[in-house]
C-alpha cells in the first residue's frame, strides 16, 4: 500500500470514530479527501440506521448532529397516487394467508427542505390499533412515530449502498479518481435499506423498503 493510501485509509477510520462536527461544511469537492469523507459519512449513517428501530427517529438525529435545518424535525409528505402492490413472497415475510388486508403508504422524509429518505411501506392494518391506523390513514405523520407504542424491533434484510465515493479496494492498490474542481457529482439515491419491523409479541406488521438520497450529505445548503 503506497503511502498515499495508507494516509487515506487512516484519515478515513478518524473521520468515522470521531464523528461529523455539527457545524455546517461547504459542499463536497470532487478530490479523494472529500470523497473519503463522504464516503466515512455514508458509513457511518448506515451503521447507525442498522443499530436503531426507527429510521425516522435516527434522521431527526442526523439532521440535528448536521444541521441540515433550523428545527431537527421530521415530517412525513405523504405521495399518493402512486401505490405499489406487495412484492413476492412479502405475505410469507410478513406471516399473512392471500387475503389479510395490507395497506401501502409512500412518503418522503424531510428535515427543512431536506428530502432525506423515500420509503415504500407495507403493512398490516389488523396488527394495529384503531388509533395507529386513523393517524396513518388521515395524517401525514411518520410510521415510526405512529407505531412507537408498541415498542417495535426492526430486522434488517438488505443494506446497500448505491453510491460508492471510491472505488473498491481504494485501500489496496485500485487506482484513485482523478480529482477535478468543483462540487463532487452525487447522484439522488446514495443508500437503500429493506426491513421487516415486528412487535414487542414478535409478530411482524411491516415491510419497509427505504432509500436515502443524496440530502443526507446536504451539510451548509438550508
Amino acid at each position: 500500500m503506497s503511502s498515499t493510501r495508507t494516509f487515506i485509509a487512516a484519515g478515513s477510520i478518524a473521520i468515522m470514530a470521531a464523528a461529523v462536527p455539527a457545524q455546517a461544511r461547504e459542499p463536497f469537492t470532487d478530490d479523494v479527501a472529500s470523497r473519503t469523507q463522504a464516503l466515512a459519512l455514508l458509513e457511518t449513517l448506515n451503521a447507525d440506521l442498522l443499530s436503531h428501530p426507527s429510521a425516522t427517529l435516527t434522521l431527526e438525529r442526523w439532521c440535528g448532529d448536521h444541521a441540515l435545518a433550523g428545527e431537527a424535525k421530521i415530517l412525513a409528505r405523504r405521495v399518493k397516487g402512486q401505490d405499489k402492490a406487495l412484492p413476492d413472497e412479502a405475505r410469507q415475510t410478513l406471516g399473512i394467508g392471500p387475503d389479510e388486508p395490507v395497506r401501502y403508504r409512500r412518503v418522503q422524509l424531510a428535515c427543512g427542505d431536506h428530502v432525506l429518505s423515500e420509503a415504500d411501506n407495507w403493512y398490516v392494518p389488523s396488527r394495529l390499533t384503531p388509533e395507529m391506523n386513523q393517524i396513518l390513514d388521515s395524517t401525514d405523520q411518520p410510521f415510526g412515530k405512529v407505531v412507537q407504542a408498541l415498542h417495535f424491533r426492526r430486522q434488517t434484510i438488505s443494506a446497500d449502498l448505491l453510491w460508492t465515493p471510491l472505488p473498491k479496494g481504494w485501500e489496496m492498490d485500485t487506482p484513485l479518481p482523478v480529482a477535478h474542481k468543483g462540487a463532487l457529482a452525487i447522484p439522488h439515491e446514495v443508500l437503500r435499506h429493506q426491513a421487516v419491523l415486528f412487535t414487542e409479541g414478535n409478530q411482524p406488521f411491516s415491510l419497509v423498503v427505504e432509500t436515502y438520497t443524496s440530502e443526507v450529505l446536504a451539510f451548509g445548503r438550508r
